[in-house]
């Protein structure tokens, strides 16, 4: 997490700030939230998935291209995980209804 923010604070021009919305997992909310000065981290409320655009990616996968299915190898989850994120990204309609909010 912490390079992801690296990254996200190198790409922000010097006379801008970066605002990042992020869930409340404890293993990075501890430490980030003062090691760059154009970042701020906005947590989401607790128990809310529903704010999260990417909670509601993981269940269209899982509903549509992840469950109910039975894998031999590690490599078959792997191979199917990304052939259904794939298959998602490739569909911007979808992208935009599940991730878009009024």
């Amino acid at each position: 997490m912490k390079q992801h923010l690296k990254q996200i604070f190198d790409a922000t021009l010097p006379e801008r700030h970066a605002v990042i919305i992020m869930d409340r997992a404890s293993w990075y909310m501890g430490y980030i939230a003062d090691e760059f000065d154009n970042l701020t981290i906005l947590a989401l409320p607790p128990y809310s998935p529903e704010l999260n655009p990417m909670e509601q990616v993981w269940q269209y996968l899982r509903q549509r291209e992840l469950a109910n299915r039975c894998f031999y190898r590690y490599e078959g989850i792997v191979e199917q995980v990304s052939r259904a994120w794939n298959v998602f990204r490739l569909n911007t309609d979808r992208v935009k209804a599940i991730a878009s909010r009024s």
